[in-house]
């Protein structure tokens, strides 16, 4: 089990720890609620470390980036950032991805903690153009400093103007005393923010002086599981639920990441199943009455027939009723579709809904 930088420091402040990816992570400090309350209201602060972090540079670096990406990224310019995802040969995804410009011919890819060996070996293998490769995965850490309250609670750690960061871009600068720390507006909960990329070695000074500079604002420490249920309730897919291997971005709902203008690893078929049309779709849904769907639990029509699966699924603390993410088949997709969760053999009733979940 593999511990980040900041691991002592949850232990001490009595996180309940539990593995995840490999890693020792914190997932509650004082509880889900209370967490994902102080994110959307206040600002919070998560540990994750966890996540891989490739480095690709030289003259044919957006090249291979091309080859293996689904989205454009030749429309990046230095201090962007880009959502996409690395498409397998069978129509499915291995993983998604946050693609960074650094500079000319160097781009920073954010991949997730548990596919960190299994990207690399992909990537690896479709780099016949010479580009050159590093895993930093095990050097840097990154906290994602979220909430409403982030951009005023943190502006004393930096020279730069935080609120002039624009969401899906970044700045290389000084923070909390550290020069040349990423400081990139790609946050996962929907509540503003930032994620701080730095070295290991600087981690610890760097979490002790945002805590410092947010007291004054409510500043608390926040558990994967409330990441869950915030980008839950924005809509945002996890990489093994909602999407995985067997998943075509199409049917994902991210079309908007798959750019036919270029080719790309089985594009030509994915642009066929575009033409052709999807058979399943991943809709959000509502549950109608007081009832948490879970993950693999079996989504039915009003006959009782199965028609998808649960992919996501969790009470949200911000509204209080059931919501999930699920596949389902094309005539049952449609906005206000009646469909119904099979929860201990008990078929629940739900409503296909539009994102996100969550409106400010």
């Amino acid at each position: 089990m593999k511990n980040t930088a900041l691991t002592h420091i949850h232990e001490s402040l009595g996180a309940k720890m539990l593995p995840f990816a490999g890693y020792n992570m914190p997932i509650t400090y004082e509880g889900i609620n209370a967490e994902h309350e102080t994110v959307r209201n206040d600002v919070g602060v998560f540990d994750v470390s966890h996540m891989g972090e490739f480095l690709l540079s030289g003259p044919n670096a957006l090249a291979l980036i091309q080859k293996v990406t689904s989205n454009d990224a030749s429309v990046l310019t230095i201090g962007r950032a880009q959502y996409s995802c690395l498409p397998n040969n069978d129509g499915g995804v291995v993983d998604d991805l946050i693609i960074y410009k650094m500079k000319e011919d160097e781009y920073l890819l954010v991949v997730n903690a548990s596919n960190i060996e299994k990207d690399w070996n992909w990537i690896s293998s479709h780099n016949d153009l010479g580009v050159d490769m590093k895993d930093l995965s095990a050097e840097y850490s990154l906290l994602a400093i979220q909430g409403p309250k982030a951009v005023e609670a943190m502006q004393a750690l930096s020279s730069i103007d935080l609120s002039a960061i624009k969401y899906y871009h970044f700045e290389v600068a000084d923070f909390a005393g550290i020069d040349d720390v990423i400081i990139s507006a790609t946050g996962y909960t929907g509540s503003g923010g930032f994620e701080i990329y730095c070295k290991n070695s600087d981690a610890e000074v760097i979490w002790n002086k945002v805590f410092e500079a947010g007291a004054a604002f409510g500043i608390k420490p926040i558990g994967l599981a409330a990441r869950d249920t915030l980008r839950l309730e924005m809509g945002f897919c996890l990489y093994g639920n909602d999407i995985s291997d067997t998943t075509s971005p199409l049917e994902a709902g991210l079309g908007w990441i798959t750019k036919f203008t270029k080719e790309f690893t089985n594009s030509e078929n994915l642009k066929k199943q575009k033409e052709a049309g999807v058979t399943r779709k991943l809709v959000a849904f509502e549950m109608q009455e007081r009832a948490v769907p879970r993950h693999d639990y079996e989504i039915v029509d009003a006959s009782g027939n199965v028609i998808g699966i649960v992919t996501s699924g969790t009470m949200s603390p911000s509204m209080n009723k059931g919501i999930g993410l699920g596949y389902v088949t094309m005539d049952n997709s449609a906005l206000e579709s009646d469909i119904y969760i099979r929860i201990r053999k008990k078929d629940v009733a739900a409503k296909v809904v539009k994102l996100p979940f969550y409106k400010k």
